[in-house]
């Protein structure tokens, strides 16, 4: 990791969920005091039901100028159990007063083609979203989780994706997850956000959390995530940090 992130560590995993909540709240009024609108993009598997848990109640947010994005996407219908479209649809969508206009979901007349699904949802970035120097697209903040083999979005350990730097999103026919289809963002825009922030809970993650930190030579693809001109944040329930050797303070501190 190139340099060092802020790591936010709690009890257990309600702590998680009303950190997260409080993180969420004060970057949308500080990114929305100054501009329009706040970009977010949500990963799948528990992340959203943990981003969501307090999230829904708080009336003190301006949901409406939030715009929804998906870190990666299942390619299959928008309401087929695998989407991750639907997961953040139940746990968040349903709840909160985001519009339908402001919720930027993978085209689902392409879910056949994942090549051309890849290619059309970098164009919506590139139309919706801000472009740095470089001409990438900048999400104000992109929540992520980890798989045990270090994977994060849909991109897995020694398959090309990673290395992919020319697009923004690309697809996988070959997924080791089921389903083997699908499209994700890829290192480039990650490393270009104002915020990412790794959100995990449990003990399945604790060696793997250990490698990313501490054995770079293992390659884990989350562990190349890091936004040079951003921020990246680790917030962590106790079950999963046994070998993180260092905390932060709450992250509420530092807005």
């Amino acid at each position: 990791m190139e340099a060092k992130p802020t790591v936010v560590v709690v009890p257990a995993k309600l702590d998680l969920e009303k950190e997260i909540c409080t993180f969420l709240v004060q970057l949308s009024k500080k990114v929305l005091s100054t501009k329009e609108r706040f970009n977010v993009a949500f990963s799948g598997g528990s992340l959203p039901s943990i981003v969501a848990s307090f999230l829904a109640d708080r009336e003190d947010v301006e949901f409406s100028k939030w715009h929804v994005y998906f870190a990666d996407e299942r390619c299959c219908p928008l309401d087929h159990p695998d989407s991750n479209y639907l997961l953040v649809k139940a746990e968040l969508l349903d709840r909160v007063k985001i519009p339908s206009s402001n919720v930027h979901a993978i085209n689902p007349e392409l879910v056949n083609d994942p090549e051309k699904a890849a290619a059309d949802y970098q164009s919506v970035i590139e139309k919706e979203l801000p472009l740095n120097d470089q001409g990438i697209p900048v999400f104000d903040c992109i929540l992520l989780g980890i798989g045990p083999d270090g994977h994060t979005c849909s991109l897995f350990p020694n398959y090309p994706q990673v290395q992919e730097t020319k697009k923004f999103v690309t697809h996988i026919l070959d997924s080791p997850k089921p389903p083997p289809s699908r499209i994700t963002l890829t290192l480039p825009v990650l490393n270009s956000a104002s915020s990412v922030v790794f959100v995990i809970s449990g003990s399945g993650k604790t060696e793997t959390i250990d490698q990313i930190f501490h054995k770079p030579e293992e390659k884990k693809p989350a562990s190349f995530v890091n936004p040079g001109p951003g921020k990246l944040f680790w917030l962590v329930d106790k079950s999963a940090s046994a070998h993180i050797d260092y905390l932060a303070k709450p992250v509420s501190q530092y807005w």
